[in-house]
């Protein structure tokens, strides 16, 4: 039982306690009184008696006839004369009348006076004993209408206090509430201060509550602080705030191993020509400010691209990658016209080279920068300036358009042309954690079984996302009640975005209780921070149901954790950049560390994305993750037979 009822049954049981003695304390009394009262009206009434018999004749027929007149007027119950001279008694009796009280009050609160008794006398003779028993009755019917009155009087008092009591505890429950809900938000990771109540009591511990919600703010953004500084030294380089060759090659990998990734992209390589000279005849500062700029040149395409990578790849390359295909030529040409513009005016002899390529999905990344490098070499023997596209040029390989796109998508919904794919997600002691789906669609009937990258964007397009992660959930729900397995769908941000999306998924839920309990949904980062009312309202409609809410593909936005957090999240995936090379890599060691103790002390799970080796895992462990998926994972569970 919880202290507030705890505290409500006792103030109650004392309200009780108190009006039931009262009324018994009072019944007593007036009890007490009525016994007393009727014991004086018998004594009173025999000496009356016996003194109007005294003034009548001594004979008996004159003494039994007032006696019946005064029977027959009086209140009496039992009236008795004794002659002195062993004559025979006169006895009046009367049975007791209609009454008010019931007869289970007048049995409990019984009066019984002891009859009144007088001498007669004629003179100084004797003439015998008279005896009187007033009619209770009456005393019964005063005592019952007393206690009712008062039984109503004391109710009435006890209802107003207990009134007042209760909003007495309402007041003091929404001040222990307040605390309570404060101590709440701490542990799920959100810092909130309340006003203080009156009471000096519930004042001093909302002081304190307030107190050391600001000390743990205060720790937590010191945390999140060095957390950012961790990031950026682990990611970025120093001299041009671009991402590092070891953070940009783990992108890269990433976006081309992705199924829900893009399906071609490009990739630009910009070289400064002759490094070593440009340092030898401008200096080292003025050669910093010539990479500076070069990196300046390239920030508006990750800035207004959503997607694009930039990457300081060694001290005279850089690299572009552009999440769509079909412009890595046009953009290396942009480029180049963009430098052609301003590094001459920073110097003699500074002069850029562009290599282009076309890459698909699954590209191997040694192949890709292959590529990259044969167009490099390609442009610099040409001249300053020169841009050269290598590689083969992602085709469409429908040509059809888009409009047979959406009808190819429509139609494998409609005829249940689609399948999920189940990864594993593990923890360190190799239990199954879930089975990570993704969906995959035959857009062709008897053809293969094409991954997202191949369709997700014209589904964008088209509108069709929330019909294929409701598609995914019900696949889901059906494998779970099959084999029990945990499952998580990943959901597409547009999605989100739609307004009966959440009601749909909440249908197929109610319609699966057991299942549902058993599934998990993922969001990306991205879409967590620029669609957050989105996804809160979707885990406040989810929730509900037992569905956990993750994060995946995070990382680059973990400073915003915090806010994240009031979405509802249960768990954090870190994204492959981030993880990947870690068990090589100290610097992004620390940093997945410190990630993974600010997202625990947030009560967050924390889950690593495409962990390839063991040396990674290994160090993954050692960094406090709670379980890994990626192609390691999907091999140890082969291994043992998972």
């Amino acid at each position: 039982m919880s202290l507030m009822r705890q505290l409500g049954s006792l103030l109650l049981f004392t309200l009780l306690l108190t009006l039931l003695g009262g009324a018994g304390v009072n019944l007593l009394s007036a009890h007490d009184w009525a016994q007393i009262r009727l014991q004086l009206v018998n004594d009173e009434s025999a000496a009356r008696l016996a003194l109007a018999l005294s003034r009548q004749p001594a004979d008996h027929a004159s003494i039994e006839s007032l006696l019946a007149a005064e029977f027959t007027s009086g209140a009496y119950q039992q009236l008795r004369f004794d002659p002195a001279d062993g004559g025979a008694p006169f006895v009046r009796e009367r049975a007791q009348g209609a009454r008010e009280a019931p007869g289970w009050f007048e049995r409990w609160a019984a009066l019984a006076p002891v009859a009144g008794r007088a001498q007669v006398f004629d003179g100084v003779r004797a003439l015998g004993t008279i005896e009187v028993t007033s009619s209770v009755a009456p005393a019964h019917d005063d005592l019952w209408g007393a206690s009712v009155r008062t039984a109503a009087a004391l109710g009435a008092t006890g209802l107003a206090a207990g009134l007042i009591a209760a909003l007495v505890l309402l007041r003091v429950r929404r001040a222990l509430g307040s605390a309570v809900g404060q101590a709440q938000a701490l542990l799920e990771g959100r810092f909130i201060t309340r006003p203080e109540p009156p009471q000096p009591e519930l004042r001093s511990l909302t002081g304190a509550m307030n107190a050391m919600v600001g000390r743990l703010k205060a720790a937590f953004d010191v945390q999140a602080a060095q957390l950012e500084r961790l990031h950026h030294r682990a990611r970025c380089d120093g001299l041009t705030g671009l991402s590092n060759r070891s953070h940009f090659l783990a992108q890269l990998e990433a976006l081309l191993g992705r199924e829900d990734g893009a399906e071609q992209c490009g990739l630009v390589l910009l070289r400064l020509r002759d490094l070593d000279g440009v340092n030898r005849a401008h200096g080292r500062a003025a050669t910093d400010r010539i990479l500076c700029t070069i990196a300046q040149t390239l920030r508006p395409y990750g800035e207004r691209v959503p997607g694009c990578m930039l990457g300081r790849l060694n001290g005279a390359d850089f690299a572009l990658c552009l999440p769509a295909g079909g412009v890595a030529l046009e953009s290396a040409q942009a480029l180049a016209a963009a430098l052609r513009a301003v590094l001459p005016g920073l110097g003699q002899g500074i002069v850029v080279a562009l290599g282009a390529v076309e890459l698909n999905r699954e590209t191997p990344l040694a192949d890709a920068l292959a590529a990259a490098d044969e167009a490099l070499a390609r442009a610099e023997a040409r001249g300053p300036y020169e841009v050269e596209l290598g590689g083969e040029r992602g085709d469409d390989r429908r040509g059809a358009g888009e409009t047979a796109w959406r009808q190819d998508i429509g139609d494998a919904l409609t005829h249940g042309r689609v399948k999920l794919v189940d990864f594993p997600v593990i923890d360190s002691a190799g239990e199954l954690v879930h089975l990570e789906c993704l969906l995959r669609l035959q857009l062709q009937l008897g053809g293969a079984f094409e991954v997202a990258a191949h369709w997700l964007p014209l589904a964008v397009r088209a509108r069709l996302t929330s019909h294929v992660d409701a598609c995914a959930v019900a696949l889901a729900l059906a494998a779970i009640a099959r084999d029990g397995k945990p499952r998580c769908v990943n959901l597409a941000p547009a999605s989100l975005a739609e307004g009966g999306f959440a009601p749909r998924l909440r249908g197929l839920l109610f319609a699966a209780p057991r299942a549902a309990r058993k599934l998990s949904f993922e969001v990306a980062e991205a879409a967590a921070v620029e669609r957050f009312a989105s996804v809160q309202e979707l885990s406040r409609q989810m929730r509900p149901c037992g569905v956990r809410l993750g994060l995946e593909h995070a990382g680059a936005r973990l400073g915003q954790i915090e806010r994240l957090f009031d979405a509802g999240l249960e768990f954090v995936k870190l994204d492959a950049a981030v993880t990947r090379g870690v068990g090589r890599d100290l610097q992004r060691m620390k940093f997945v560390q410190c990630s993974v103790e600010l997202l625990h002390s947030l009560s967050l799970q924390v889950y690593a994305e495409g962990v390839c080796d063991d040396a990674d895992a290994r160090a993954l462990w050692a960094c406090g993750v709670d379980a890994v998926t990626g192609p390691w994972a999907t091999e140890r569970m082969s291994a043992v037979g998972g």
